[in-house]
């Protein structure tokens, strides 16, 4: 794996635990987590702070946010 892969913040509010996982492993490594702690449950999950920042990224590429 090399240095450029983009890490993704993850973030379990119930463990109070945060990490950076590669991309390419985040779906798995939060299933896993989820089944192995949390009985299944969807606990563990991308950082919400990740996708408003994209939804802001978004909105200005659409010209959303021009006044």
């Amino acid at each position: 794996m090399t240095d450029d892969v983009p890490k993704i913040p993850i973030v379990c509010p119930v463990c109070e635990t945060r990490a950076k996982i590669p991309f390419s492993n985040v779906e798995e490594t939060v299933t896993d987590h989820n089944e192995r702690l949390h009985d299944g449950d969807p606990v563990a999950a991308v950082d919400p702070d990740v996708f408003d920042h994209l939804a802001d990224q978004v909105a200005v590429d659409l010209g959303l946010l021009e006044g």
